[in-house]
């Protein structure tokens, strides 16, 4: 273990983890809107809602984010579509998310007792409001751990961003590993801050897990 050369590239590796951190925040943000529209839509009894969004989850889920990402980045210019590498990774990651996302938030809602829409309904609150204000906070205690489940999964996935040129822990450690070729050490290096970050995000999600269980 050559610990003067991971000292010498440590500096680089921080500025990569960052870019993971900041590329896998904005991705689980576009696919929290995402599944949360995908969820709503595949709960609607409109047919105009309910397949498109069924169609999403489908195709999402059922194709390698990797090659949804060469569409987006390499295919995209064919149709007008030019993004720098950065916002490339950021909308694919985000659409493949949300797929997943969409499914994790419709099974919190479908698990709010029946009972309780009858009971607004019955109360003369309308659909929309009934859903906002009744099902959803409850239903959001239920979406905690599953969704930190996708951000986790999220965080690891960002490794696949470096095929597209993407300058974060991955892309680094083989740009290191073709100059120094000491691919153990890039390599040893990179997963100690993948772990670090997924600690941290495993933390916080917990908190915000208890911190939920305790207002109820």
């Amino acid at each position: 273990m050559d610990f003067e050369l991971i000292q010498r590239v440590f500096i680089y590796f921080v500025q990569a983890a960052w870019i993971t951190v900041e590329l896998s925040f904005l991705s689980v943000c576009i696919g929290l809107c995402l599944g949360l529209i995908g969820a709503l839509c595949k709960l609607s009894p409109n047919p105009w809602l309910h397949y498109p969004a069924r169609v999403y989850v489908s195709i999402f889920r059922g194709t390698p984010c990797l090659i949804q990402l060469f569409i987006i980045y390499f295919g995209g210019p064919q149709i007008g579509l030019q993004l720098e590498p950065f916002p490339a990774a950021v909308i694919g990651l985000g659409i493949n998310i949300g797929s997943y996302m969409t499914e994790s938030i419709r099974g919190a809602i479908l698990a709010v007792e029946s009972g309780q829409i009858e009971a607004s309904r019955s109360l003369g609150v309308g659909k929309s409001q009934t859903m906002i204000k009744v099902i959803l906070p409850q239903a959001a205690r239920l979406m905690i751990r599953p969704l930190g489940i996708n951000t986790i999964a999220l965080i690891k996935g960002s490794s696949l961003v470096s095929a597209i040129s993407v300058v974060e822990l991955t892309y680094t450690a083989h740009r290191y590993i073709g100059s120094t070729y000491r691919p153990f050490e890039m390599f040893i290096l990179a997963a100690i801050f993948y772990l670090a970050i997924i600690s941290i995000a495993s933390f916080l999600i917990q908190k915000v897990d208890n911190r939920y269980a305790l207002s109820l």
